[in-house]
């Protein structure tokens, strides 16, 4: 029979005060004082112990008593994850080179939460170290009830040329088997419904042709159409899904546009309120390369950093993204025989998919982006750039009548005033990146973090012990790379 060892009560007294007291202040930097509950238990654990926490010890089955302390040291690691997940920093791997040549492919990063203020969980039943899958396709991650209001523990605006870890905004719905969701739902059935309406009519709706309200139920045709294609066809797009703010997709890009700023994009260069913005150093575009041969050298490909993706684009298209740095040291290389910018003049997929601006990623806008408590007038012109804004980001009703009228939760309206900031983010890789200029504006409440630093990054396209570990890259400040 054990003999149990009398604490020391003045120890286990010295303990608990110090743990209510850092629970308190948790508590108070928080504002969640519904955790007041946990204070009872805190000082059972200490002083009373009524509950026999350890009953596990006492059991003469070594063999559980094993795996009860390993349950124990795991479910104590997932409860700490949690909570540093949600308010201090979580890890984020860069999957696209949407920002390239400022964050890579391999690229593992410390995500702040504090630089913004960490957000409140809104969807709080989530498993630890998930996103919104559970590891080897076992479903959900989270349990959608409850779903708390959006609110941030000491808030603090994002700045222009920050680059930002956020949830994918046009993430809300899904089909399961597009990674990443690229391209998004709205844009598949848009895309899709065009198409089948082409196939069809043996031709597209004459949209340049159409006022405003007509364009409008043009556009929500194809949408529908393209809709019922992807229900219908499960094996191919997988099941129609939706997720909560905060558990859709993670993304990272850049912050250009602030709330309140008017954005334009004339030649690829980018005006905030009619004024040029600087590029970082390290922003990439595509340029038309033709080369003396038919392929590039490996050593040549390694010497500029230009990645097995960005050969693939090279040999199939003809187009390589460039840094300024890297097409002043190709334009006078004897292997190239010509190289010039490449300028996209597709306008079908960039936002508001539901418009007709025959904006392009080089040219586009001008836009205002919506800032919180600012109104903006609103008609069947400019109603496609807010829309979305006012039904998914904000919780609103709106439809247009017969006769053209806006109708926003009832009643008729001209005018909207907005409840939240919205950001407008675009990668470094300027014309191969999925970003504002197709989804449109981040809400404040999607935005999750500041990657801060690089700890790890792997080379994708080199085995692991052979230039696989970019040595040159860890423990650098992501600022360093702006």
């Amino acid at each position: 029979m054990k003999v149990l060892k009398k604490p020391n009560m003045r120890w286990q007294w010295t303990k608990c005060v110090i743990a209510l007291v850092l629970y308190a202040a948790f508590l108070i930097w928080i504002g969640s004082w519904w955790g007041v509950i946990v204070i009872p238990f805190i000082f059972d654990a200490y002083i009373t112990r009524k509950i026999n926490w350890g009953w596990w010890r006492d059991l003469e089955n070594s063999f559980l008593v094993t795996l009860m302390s390993w349950v124990d040291a795991i479910v104590f690691a997932l409860v700490a994850v949690y909570f540093v997940n949600i308010y201090f920093f979580q890890n984020y791997t860069i999957p696209s080179p949407s920002l390239e040549k400022s964050l890579l492919v391999g690229d593992y990063l410390f995500v702040s939460k504090m630089s913004y203020g960490p957000r409140k969980p809104m969807t709080p039943l989530t498993m630890p170290l998930t996103q919104h899958t559970m590891p080897m396709g076992l479903g959900k991650s989270y349990i959608e009830w409850p779903q708390w209001e959006y609110e941030r523990v000491s808030p603090s605006p994002v700045k222009r040329g920050d680059i930002v870890v956020f949830n994918f905004p046009a993430g809300d719905t899904i089909p399961s088997s597009i990674e990443y969701q690229n391209p998004d739902f709205y844009s598949l059935c848009q895309e899709l419904g065009r198409t089948e309406f082409m196939r069809q009519k043996g031709a597209e709706l004459p949209i340049d042709q159409l006022n405003a309200h007509e364009r409008r139920m043009a556009f929500q045709l194809y949408h529908e159409v393209g809709r019922q294609i992807i229900e219908g066809n499960p094996g191919v797009y997988g099941k129609i899904d939706w997720r909560p703010v905060d558990r859709r997709e993670n993304y990272v890009k850049r912050c250009v546009g602030l709330p309140g700023d008017t954005l334009k994009i004339f030649a690829g260069t980018v005006y905030i309120n009619g004024k040029a913005t600087k590029e970082p150093e390290n922003a990439q575009h595509n340029y038309i390369v033709k080369l003396t041969s038919r392929f590039m050298p490996d050593s040549m490909a390694q010497r500029l950093s230009i990645s097995n993706s960005d050969l693939n684009m090279l040999y199939s298209y003809g187009l390589l993204p460039l840094t300024r740095k890297k097409y002043e040291a190709l334009r006078h290389h004897p292997m190239v025989e010509e190289i010039t910018y490449n300028i996209h003049h597709d306008d079908r997929n960039t936002y508001p998919l539901n418009g007709n601006r025959h904006w392009t990623v080089d040219n586009y806008g001008p836009i205002w982006i919506p800032k919180k408590g600012a109104t903006v007038k609103l008609d069947l012109d400019n109603l496609p750039l807010y829309e979305r804004c006012i039904v998914a980001y904000e919780g609103n009703t709106l439809e247009v009548n017969d006769i053209g009228d806006i109708i926003i939760n009832g009643k008729k309206a001209d005018s909207y005033t907005f409840r939240m900031d919205y950001y407008w983010m675009m990668g470094d890789n300027r014309h191969n990146s999925a970003d504002s200029r197709y989804w449109g504006f981040v809400p404040e409440d999607h935005v999750v973090g500041k990657p801060i630093m690089i700890w790890l990054s792997l080379d994708p396209d080199r085995a692991l012990f052979t230039g696989g570990i970019r040595w040159e890259r860890m423990f650098r400040w992501v600022e360093s790379f702006d």
